[in-house]
């Protein structure tokens, strides 16, 4: 009762009710499609597309199918997109070991500006940040530090308006569970 009342909410653009969708169902959705890509990185770029999708066609929602089921069957879709795309492209697979490989390597030493921030007491946030991955690192360091606009971003980094907002959306709540985890 609670989904459909705030699935009805989403269809009339309450923000507040796509983040609780988000929160809700994203687990589902990403496990699934962990399960089918066996790539963390994969199976959370089809699932943030899977729900700017989704957020963007949610007026076509029928309820009469289960909410998860249509999210599950947007993510199959938008999985069969990818590998579509990836064998028409000169696409090279990095495997899980050889990314966590690249971001354990990654420079971690205070940048010019990472130092000011630190003399205004925002050392620590910092700190959490950089526990995010690097894309989640990008959108909040250009929405946030850069002030960008989501479009600015979303010309940035090529991706569609929809999905940067999600980006920001979810970097934001896992930066919250990060400080909720370190207190």
């Amino acid at each position: 009762m609670e989904i459909n009342l705030q699935i009805e909410k989403a269809k009339k653009g309450d923000q507040v009710a796509f983040t609780f969708l988000l929160d809700y169902y994203w687990n589902e959705v990403y496990g699934f499609m962990l399960k089918r890509t066996e790539n963390e990185t994969n199976a959370e770029d089809i699932t943030i597309e899977t729900f700017s999708k989704a957020f963007d066609k949610i007026a076509s929602y029928n309820p009469e199918f289960q909410f998860n089921t249509w999210l599950i069957a947007i993510a199959k879709n938008v999985h069969i997109d990818l590998l579509r795309k990836k064998k028409y492209s000169l696409f090279i697979e990095i495997t899980d070991d050889e990314d966590h490989q690249a971001y354990n390597i990654a420079d971690t030493t205070p940048t010019a500006e990472d130092e000011l921030i630190t003399e205004q007491n925002l050392s620590q946030l910092l700190q959490f940040i950089k526990e995010l991955k690097p894309h989640y690192q990008e959108v909040i360091q250009l929405r946030y530090f850069q002030e960008m606009s989501y479009q600015e971003i979303a010309n940035k980094i090529n991706e569609p308006l929809s999905n940067v907002k999600i980006k920001i959306l979810r970097a934001k709540k896992l930066l919250a569970e990060i400080i909720q985890d370190k207190r």
